[in-house]
């Protein structure tokens, strides 16, 4: 069986079964501009229909034992490591992933999937105390409509991680993948779950624009919105949804720090920066974007660092073992020149790289920077590695934390100085010994500051927190009396 048979779904939307949709989008490879296939757009009216759609269907789903819902996550888990191959070869073409983050990205969401599974069985409230001659229980009821909007960096994952949760917990989703990356960020996701046995108008598949991500948003059936994105996006879609009176949960961008102690293994922690700074072309929230020196190591780290990074080969990964794959675009590619030559204009130093090589970004390091350049105080989204340096801890953690994000920071070297300052910084994340970027389906994600609303994913507490509702429950023996 082909999971992925585009006569299944191209130029379609997906809700109760693939039905044509008004418009499509060519799906276009990033690395060559060849069209790879076609999918269906969705307008704002198509998101209203699903919505209310999905509200009807969201009541069965729910009711159904927690097995049977459990048994269609594993399903899709099953069916995407059997399918595993095709996935990948579609972040490859499509989201312009080398092959080794492709299969990262799958082993991931294949992780997802079997995590999630165990949603429904968990434990879905606590009894509390009372002070009344009653029983007094607090439970997990499902939110109802769920509206998840992805980005195109980690397609597949960045949307499973909300939408599995949410399924398994009882709700109906509404998914606007970015289109850029609609199938594997979207198509891939529909297929699994409709083999799987997911009842038919629980998920609805709704690529488009920002009119069909204001819908989702707006709809009134739709209870929660998850967006990962862009912070500037993210704080327009949190006003809305304010407004609207609905939970927003926001996983935004990040310009993560990576600290390298005094005495850290240079060579090790080169590795690590290089790793941080340039997996997936730099496009990753967590990805390491600021490297922040030990004066001691200073000029030796920076020389090893820009060593890796003029090694790094760079190239279509379809076609060719590549490091470095292209950017989503041209205009993302023309913004991570722009604000390397700005900071270059600026004062910086070009240790390496700051080239454009077709559709590529070739590995870059910054040295010589200060922290009001444009590489050091934009999130950059590109394979960009600026470096300063520091002489104390107070130092240091003044550098981290100066700055409008809070989601990702890596220390490496002496574990005690590390633990000392992690104590110092704001982050949602702090990593010892490690870069910035690294995730597991059972472990709380998200950031603080500008990098949005605290830890709102991953594991059974927090996806139960973002997509429940918690409900007062009190039960009597007899009818209360009451002094009326």
């Amino acid at each position: 069986m082909t999971l992925l048979d585009s006569d299944v779904w191209a130029g379609k939307l997906f809700g109760d079964g693939w039905t044509d949709a008004g418009a499509t989008r060519p799906v276009t490879e990033p690395a060559t501009g060849d069209r790879l296939g076609t999918v269906g757009l969705a307008t704002a009216e198509d998101a209203a229909r699903a919505a209310a759609r999905a509200a009807e269907a969201q009541r069965g789903w729910a009711d159904l034992p927690p097995a049977r819902r459990a048994a269609v996550l594993r399903r899709a888990g099953e069916l995407l490591t059997a399918h595993a191959a095709e996935a990948e070869e579609w972040l490859v073409r499509e989201a312009g992933s080398v092959r080794a983050k492709a299969a990262f990205e799958v082993g991931l969401a294949v992780g997802e999937f079997f995590e999630c599974a165990g949603l429904p069985t968990h434990p879905q409230g606590e009894v509390l105390t009372s002070e009344e001659a009653r029983w007094s229980l607090a439970r997990r009821r499902p939110a109802g409509v769920v509206s998840v909007i992805a980005p195109f960096n980690f397609p597949l994952l960045l949307a499973l991680r909300s939408v599995a949760p949410a399924l398994a917990l009882g709700n109906a989703v509404l998914l606007k993948p970015d289109p850029r990356t609609a199938v594997s960020g979207g198509v891939v996701l529909a297929r699994l779950f409709e083999e799987a046995g997911l009842p038919p108008g629980v998920l609805h598949l709704l690529p488009g624009d920002g009119e069909v991500g204001r819908a989702v948003v707006e709809a009134p059936q739709v209870r929660v919105i998850s967006f990962t994105g862009s912070t500037p996006v993210g704080r327009a879609i949190g006003e809305q949804a304010g407004r609207l009176l609905k939970r927003a949960h926001l996983e935004l961008g990040g310009n993560n720090a990576l600290v390298v102690l005094p005495g850290a293994d240079v060579g090790k922690a080169a590795s690590a920066g290089a790793f941080g700074s340039y997996l997936h072309q730099g496009q990753i929230c967590m990805t390491t974007g600021r490297h922040i020196v030990h004066e001691s190591l200073l000029e030796e780290y920076t020389a090893a660092l820009a060593a890796k990074a003029a090694a790094l080969p760079v190239g279509d990964p379809a076609r060719a073992d590549v490091a470095l794959g292209p950017l989503i675009d041209r205009g993302q590619l023309e913004r991570v020149h722009r604000i390397v030559t700005e900071s270059v204009a600026a004062g910086a130093t070009l240790a390496a790289g700051g080239e454009t090589d077709g559709a590529c970004y070739r590995a870059t390091v910054l040295s010589g920077v200060t922290t009001d350049m444009p590489a050091w105080r934009e999130e950059i989204f590109g394979p960009v590695a600026p470096v300063v340096g520091f002489a104390t801890l107070e130092e240091a953690a003044r550098i981290v934390d100066d700055c409008e994000y809070g989601l990702s920071v890596g220390i490496l070297g002496d574990v005690g100085t590390a633990m000392k300052l992690a104590d110092r910084i704001e982050s949602g994340k702090v990593h010892i010994n490690e870069q910035t970027v690294g995730d597991e389906p059972n472990a709380p994600f998200g950031g603080v500051k500008a990098s949005g609303t605290g830890s709102r994913f991953g594991g059974a507490r927090a996806n139960a927190e973002a997509f429940t509702e918690t409900q007062w429950v009190t039960i009597r023996p007899d009818i209360a009396d009451y002094p009326f």
